[in-house]
């Protein structure tokens, strides 16, 4: 058995964040990551980071407020608007912080922190390291991890590399720990702790298109799930514009950014034909340039009736250099073209999960010492469509909260009691069910049932979507469930057993691609990422509320609550 009184799931932006702010109050922490920190989903995150700190005069004086309107209008009015300006408030402190910390920011001529422009912001209101944020904004932030891991005679902070976690423990709606494996031995241990932080990322491996590392397996979510706590908003995936053709690697919001073009296979630039992206044309909101992307293609104004191509010859070698150095490098690597010289053959794809982790605006989710943050965490200030450079400000704002949140709540006594044999009954309950995935000896493979799972959600719960597809994707997923019974497992060992380590994680994808393609039916209306073809007008009136997603003895169990616009009135959203 381990002790801590604060235990963090995952080691990326949000959990490191969380760790460092429970460090500050003195609080001993655990960071359980399946993967070593700096090899965590956040350092692929290219673009930059929205903070309204004003570096440049173009598009006028930006504030707070209007990060905020911008955030909301950008999440089709269901982001909960207290959320979402907390967030946008505490933007410029969370950026001087990273930067007071040695964050190496890109940089204006005269010195300041340099911003360029990204879709649905009036502003250059996103920060950015040329193209590579969210590696420089993790290494930052894991430096101030070590100093407190290897050099500090406090030890307040110890990091379990390759760990697993298969359940959280909850009594009486009060968390007492998780039951994590060490990978390399498949030893299950108790890992007690007064409070408990979820930072796992995102579903993105649910779909086969995306732009998400294989560890994206929306377990993290699956596992409060399963212990009764509700998910929310899981319809609304957001599907980045520009992804690399065969590869789906990200092409950075920072190329439109810097001024890049799309084109069809005419040589226009088609978003001037479309009544929502005319204004703002390639710096439109994501899920608006996605769709208008993809009718080009439906109409066969593509290539190969499957991409259109980013343009960004017109910047030139050197601004390319300075502040697209990696989009040069994987254009060359992973499609061969030049964008120097050349046009970068693109197509959207899967990238984010606006839904997740039920939270309040404290990050506490509804059992007692249980906390969420990042992409896993659905606090609701995305809504129905996250603007680019929100989504890595939210780890470290939303990061930071809930490690306070967990600090205030462990300094204040904890839990009011433990319960020890609950612990040592979660472990043999999980120590039962590995047992049981190692002895299966089915005719079904892992890979079959994940690739015609990855096919039906990129065919039939993409982009744009319609009620007899949305129903054929539940029917096939439900039998997709029903085969997993059947799997087989080859490999007998626990020790360093990945095929183990998939079956579980496929057994949450499942799941939690269930919940997904069951909100996504049930709301009749298109509103942000959600976009159906049979109801294709936004509804207030019915649908301006949040989906809960409850795990029952009865199934899966939809549920909805209401969205907070305490502060603006939802309007139609224009461009």
């Amino acid at each position: 058995m381990k002790f801590h009184n604060a235990i963090v799931i995952g080691g990326g932006l949000a959990g490191l964040r969380a760790a460092v702010a429970l460090n500050q109050m003195n609080v001993n922490v655990g960071v359980i990551s399946k993967v070593h920190p700096l090899r965590s989903h956040s350092i692929e995150a290219q673009g930059g980071i929205n903070a309204s700190l004003g570096n440049h005069v173009r598009g006028g004086h930006d504030d707070y407020k209007k990060h905020a309107f911008d955030t909301i209008k950008g999440s089709d009015y269901l982001a909960d608007q207290k959320a979402a300006t907390r967030l946008t408030q505490n933007a410029v402190e969370c950026i001087i912080e990273m930067e007071h910390w040695g964050c190496p920011f890109s940089r204006t001529e005269d010195g300041k922190i340099a911003q360029r422009p990204f879709g649905g912001a009036g502003f250059p209101r996103t920060c950015y390291a040329s193209d590579k944020t969210g590696h420089v904004l993790l290494h930052t932030l894991y430096e101030q991890v070590a100093k407190f891991e290897y050099h500090s005679e406090r030890e307040q902070i110890k990091i379990y590399n390759e760990w697993f976690v298969t359940s959280v423990v909850i009594i009486d709606g009060v968390c007492q720990g998780v039951i994590a494996m060490n990978i390399a031995t498949g030893e299950l241990e108790e890992f007690r702790a007064d409070a408990v932080i979820f930072a796992t990322g995102g579903a993105g491996r649910i779909y086969g298109k995306t732009t998400n590392a294989l560890i994206n397996s929306g377990y993290g979510m699956a596992i409060p799930f399963h212990a009764g706590i509700p998910l929310k908003d899981m319809e609304f995936i957001q599907f980045h514009p520009t992804t690399l053709y065969g590869t789906n690697i990200l092409m950075t919001e920072g190329c439109r950014g810097e001024g890049g073009f799309l084109e069809n296979n005419k040589g226009e630039r088609f978003l001037a034909f479309y009544d929502d992206s005319k204004k703002a044309m390639e710096v439109a909101p994501r899920d608006i340039v996605s769709r208008n992307i993809t009718k080009e293609i439906l109409a066969g104004r593509g290539f190969e009736d499957s991409y259109v191509h980013l343009d960004l010859r017109h910047l030139g070698e050197r601004r390319i250099m300075e502040r697209l150095p990696e989009i040069r490098n994987l254009s060359i690597n992973f499609a061969g073209v030049d964008p120097v010289h050349e046009l970068i053959p693109i197509q959207p794809g899967q990238h984010y999960t606006m839904g997740g982790i039920d939270t309040n605006i404290n990050a506490e989710t509804r059992a007692l010492g249980l906390y969420a943050a990042g992409e896993c965490a659905c606090v609701s200030v995305h809504g129905a469509n996250r603007l680019g450079g929100n989504s890595l400000l939210e780890t470290t704002v939303y990061g930071k909260i809930a490690g306070e949140s967990a600090g205030e709540y462990i300094l204040s006594g904890g839990p009011a009691k433990r319960d020890e044999n609950i612990m040592k009954d979660s472990l043999k309950k999980d120590e039962d069910k590995i047992n049981e995935l190692l002895q299966s000896s089915g005719s079904e493979k892992i890979a079959d049932i994940k690739k015609e799972l990855n096919d039906v959600m990129d065919s039939n719960v993409g982009i744009f979507r319609e009620g007899k597809s949305l129903a054929d994707a539940l029917d096939k997923v439900r039998e997709l469930k029903h085969r997993f019974k059947n799997l087989k497992v080859t490999n007998k060992e626990r020790n360093l057993n990945q095929e183990l380590i998939n079956k579980m994680e496929l057994q949450g994808n499942l799941d939690v691609a269930e919940v997904i393609v069951m909100g996504a039916l049930a709301r009749e209306e298109s509103r942000g990422s959600q976009a159906r073809t049979d109801f294709p007008k936004r509804n207030d009136e019915s649908w301006l509320k949040h989906t809960l997603a409850y795990c029952t003895p009865d199934g899966f169990k939809l549920e909805y609550s209401e969205v907070d616009v305490s502060i603006y009135e939802p309007k139609e959203r224009k461009y």
